[in-house]
């Protein structure tokens, strides 16, 4: 009878932590369906607004009053930035930014997770930025939307607190999937880059592969099956030429300890700078403005700018030309406070810089590269895993969003190259980075109200 007893208090005990188990999994099922929804209203506000924009700027007439309709249009990019700084500050200032450092603060506790502010706000804000040729990206914002679907979920069924790590990541790889129609990515990355928030276990990872599945499903449904980029599908490299994907990595360890460094010291700049919003949104808006007329691809996040870059449109000296002016532009967009992810604007300087080095080796070996587009793909792994140190997750989104498999390989070289070199070179990963900034300035905060 003992030994009865003992076995079904186990057993017992067991089909407890089994139901709590389920619960996780059906509430990452809901995470993902509304995460899904979220995301893809989204993407369709995005596209709807820059095909707006698109035609505006097409449509500029020099021959009528160009000097009122660049006014116009200059004006329409300021309101669009100013509406989403007031936003931020006013009700969310967690909202500003990418929001995934926020993430993985909360993960580890030490942020707060206010959904019941940054849904909206997020939402409504992004548009705003992303809308107006700011170069960012919309995936920061449906992580962070995500994860705080996760955490609306948690609270709305009551769930114990030790149900927000799960819950929050299932979230936030329902939210890149849903930014990229990219499953594998979402689950990679939470797993990859969040690993030092994220509380691996067997059912927390099955917790976000189901809502990171169901956010791609129904992204899918509601907006296609498209790779987020359309474009041609490269054969692997020969053999003989693999060892420039090496080089190209050792390119890119550099690059990424530039970009961060730069990221973080503009960060720091604006934050000394008194009141100096308004004449960074007017100068922005000017040269936005400005570069929309007359090189679009100088702006907003990058989609049809990679396009072009692998459509072989520009010569190497106009590729240099935007890859330095895209950088400086995406550390200004990103610096401005603006909510707005930093994936796409890395991904196509990773495209830009990846074929001028196509461009320059097969300059020099003609015969032996036959397609520079696979550096520019290379280009794109190896410039995610330089700056947020995560080469497994830059290998797979490189992938999932173009279809080019067959480049597994190379992916895996270059993105290893890059982020072991950058680690020498003592470069942080920027999440981890800004986290410590945003702990640093609410402890300051916190003490200069205390004083006051």
């Amino acid at each position: 009878m003992g030994k009865t007893a003992y076995f079904y208090k186990v057993a017992q005990r067991n089909i407890k932590a089994d139901a709590k188990n389920v619960k996780v999994l059906l509430y990452s099922l809901i995470i993902g369906i509304i995460a899904g929804l979220l995301s893809s209203a989204f993407r369709i506000c995005i596209s709807k607004i820059e095909n707006l924009r698109e035609k505006l700027y097409g449509n500029f007439d020099f021959s009528l009053s160009p000097i009122l309709e660049g006014i116009g249009l200059i004006l329409l990019i300021i309101g669009a930035i100013q509406i989403a700084l007031f936003l931020v500050k006013k009700f969310a200032p967690e909202a500003g930014g990418s929001g995934i450092q926020e993430i993985e603060g909360a993960l580890d506790e030490v942020r707060p997770t206010r959904w019941k502010r940054v849904l909206p706000v997020k939402f409504i804000a992004s548009i705003f930025s992303l809308g107006s040729g700011m170069l960012l990206g919309r995936e920061g914002p449906t992580v962070q939307i995500g994860a705080n679907v996760g955490k609306m979920v948690k609270e709305l069924f009551k769930q114990e607190d030790e149900q927000n790590n799960p819950l929050l990541s299932a979230g936030a790889a329902a939210g890149l999937a849903g930014a990229f129609n990219a499953p594998l990515s979402g689950i990679v990355f939470v797993i990859e880059e969040m690993h030092g928030h994220f509380k691996f276990n067997f059912y927390s990872v099955a917790a976000i592969m189901i809502g990171s599945g169901t956010s791609d499903l129904i992204a899918r449904y509601l907006i296609g099956e498209d790779t987020a980029l359309s474009i041609k599908i490269f054969s692997s490299p020969d053999i003989s030429e693999i060892w420039f994907f090496g080089l190209l990595g050792l390119l890119f360890s550099f690059i990424g300890y530039l970009f961060n460094s730069a990221l973080l010291k503009s960060l720091d700049l604006f934050g000394k700078l008194k009141n100096p919003i308004l004449v960074f949104s007017i100068g922005l808006g000017i040269i936005i403005a400005i570069l929309s007329i007359y090189f679009p691809d100088m702006t907003g996040a990058g989609y049809n700018t990679i396009k072009d870059v692998l459509g072989h449109s520009f010569t190497i000296w106009v590729l240099i030309v935007m890859f330095v002016g895209r950088f400086i532009l995406s550390i200004l967009s990103y610096s401005s406070g603006v909510p707005g992810g930093i994936f796409a604007p890395l991904l196509s300087l990773g495209a830009i810089l990846g074929m001028i080095f196509g461009y320059t080796i097969q300059h020099f070996n003609p015969h032996l590269v036959n397609e520079t587009g696979v550096y520019a793909v290379a280009g794109m792994a190896a410039i995610f895993a330089s700056t947020v140190r995560a080469p497994l997750t830059g290998i797979m989104l490189a992938i999932e969003i173009t279809s080019n498999y067959e480049l597994t390989l190379p992916l895996i070289i270059t993105t290893v190259t890059a982020s072991v070199f950058t680690a020498f070179l003592g470069n942080k990963p920027i999440y981890t980075s800004l986290l410590e900034r945003t702990i640093r300035h609410a402890k300051q905060t916190k003490a200069q109200i205390e004083q006051s």
